[in-house]
């Protein structure tokens, strides 16, 4: 018989150890924005950019490490500006189609 499995020996899921190509990443993207829930995009964008390395992203967009760290953080509300910014660093674009 096996021995029970604590919760606290798990290790921590960290999604941008997962987004290894640009085909990942786009699929990320395309499943947050289908899912439509709000705050996920800028989760989203903060795992792209930390698999990317944030600070050639935060180098990239011109917005402070620590700065961006925040605005892509779970939850937050970034300004369409960053969002367009950390899209461009981060050679991805966000489109839109027409809804069924």
């Amino acid at each position: 018989m096996s021995k029970p499995v604590k919760i606290s020996d798990l290790p921590e899921f960290d999604m941008a150890e997962h987004l290894k190509t640009d085909v990942d990443v786009a699929e990320y993207l395309r499943q947050v924005l289908e899912d439509g829930e709000p705050g996920e995009l800028a989760a989203a964008l903060g795992h792209i950019a930390k698999a990317r390395g944030m600070s050639e992203i935060a180098k990239a967009t011109g917005i402070k490490r620590e700065a961006l760290y925040k605005a892509l953080r779970p939850n937050a509300h970034p300004r369409l500006e960053t969002v367009q910014r950390v899209c461009k660093a981060l050679g991805v674009k966000l489109t839109a189609t027409v809804a069924n």
